[in-house]
């Protein structure tokens, strides 16, 4: 675990390749780190919500890249350990409950041209799936704001493990 001040005196590689972790937008993790020192791990998680909030197209793309669909499991492109965990209610022993999450994914994929997000962290497979069908209607401008949303809460949950 990193504490506040180790984080602040890690050598900028490692400072880079941690937060990269947590959201793998290149203008994020640069903000971040010019930003040191922090003091306090709520500086810190202040400074990384504030430059996680607001992405661009290509941005949004690089970091969906990263993240598997919900329910599959994490390839070699992404963070397998951190997605794991992340996705560790969803029971993949429900034939239904997969095959509902691989619908939803294929029509939520049809529908918004990328790949279904939602901090999955603490919730559990009825949770996600009302939340893929909830989101579903969503406009498209509502649903790239919900998007980066799930996206900064993510960032923040593996940022605060680091610290």
């Amino acid at each position: 675990m990193t504490t506040p001040m180790r984080f602040d005196e890690l050598p900028e590689d490692e400072a880079r390749a941690a937060l990269a972790a947590c959201l793998d937008v290149p203008r994020f993790v640069d903000e971040v780190v010019a930003g040191r020192p922090y003091g306090s791990p709520a500086a810190l998680v202040a400074a990384a919500s504030a430059s996680a909030s607001v992405l661009s197209d290509d941005e949004l793309d690089r970091a969906l890249a990263r993240h598997p669909r919900i329910g599959e499991r994490a390839g070699a492109a992404h963070d397998a350990a951190h997605s794991a965990r992340e996705q560790a209610g969803v029971d993949r022993s429900d034939a239904e409950v997969l095959e509902r999450l691989a619908a939803g994914n294929r029509a939520y994929e049809e529908r918004f041209d990328r790949v279904f997000l939602v901090r999955a962290a603490g919730r559990d497979s009825h949770q996600i799936l009302a939340e893929l069908e909830r989101r579903l209607g969503n406009d498209d401008a509502t649903e790239r704001a919900e998007t980066v949303e799930q996206l900064r809460q993510i960032a923040l949950l593996r940022l605060e493990q680091i610290v």
